[in-house]
């Protein structure tokens, strides 16, 4: 036997991540254009207090000759800090600013976890509500008294959006907010179990 019931949630969750890569012929050279370019960054990200920021990963790696093996023509460096705000509007905003400093790659949006626990609480008391509805009707069917012999729960959710941004030519002026539609999602439990009919 089983039951299910789902509930509608808001995707109040947004996150990003912005990245600096540049090449150039020295390593020293090369950090110095890139840390400067992510310091302007991070100075802008702060005057966003509603969003959350985390430096994720900063790499270098030598770029060689395509003509002679072994031989190294430049340097390539990547930085990159990743991006969180319940405030979606906020963080649509900044990333629309930060793409004259930045590339912005890999944005979704998704539930907050108290968000997440809520709905999924609620919908696992309507599932068991209704799986002892059915457990009921059964047994009153066919006059019988029940009691629940076992029960498992199960969670899902819908595939949530995720959203590609690249790199845009303009001027900090002109930057227009970073398009994210939040909409809503889905989160579904199922009851499935197993009654036994008492005499």
């Amino acid at each position: 036997m089983s039951a299910d019931a789902s509930r509608s949630l808001p995707n109040d969750l947004a996150q990003a991540q912005a990245y600096v890569e540049q090449t150039d012929a020295t390593p020293a050279e090369l950090a110095k254009r890139v840390n400067q370019r992510m310091n302007e960054a991070l100075a802008l990200v702060k005057t966003y207090p509603a969003i959350k920021v985390k430096t994720t990963n900063s790499q270098t790696w030598p770029v060689y000759a395509p003509k002679t093996p072994g031989r190294i023509d430049a340097w390539r460096m990547r930085s990159s800090i990743s991006l969180k705000s319940r405030d979606i509007a906020a963080l649509s905003e900044l990333l629309g600013k930060l793409q004259n400093l930045t590339a912005v790659d890999q944005v979704s949006v998704g539930f907050a976890p108290e968000t997440r626990a809520k709905a999924s609480d609620e919908a696992m008391v309507d599932a068991l509500k209704a799986f002892q509805a059915r457990a009921a009707l059964a047994a009153q069917a066919l006059g019988k008294r029940w009691r629940i012999k076992n029960i498992n729960v199960s969670q899902g959710m819908a595939p949530q959006p995720y959203l590609r941004a690249a790199k845009a030519s303009m001027s900090m002026a002109e930057a227009a907010p970073a398009p994210i539609e939040a909409g809503e999602g889905l989160i579904t439990v199922t009851i499935n179990g197993s009654v036994e009919l008492i005499d």
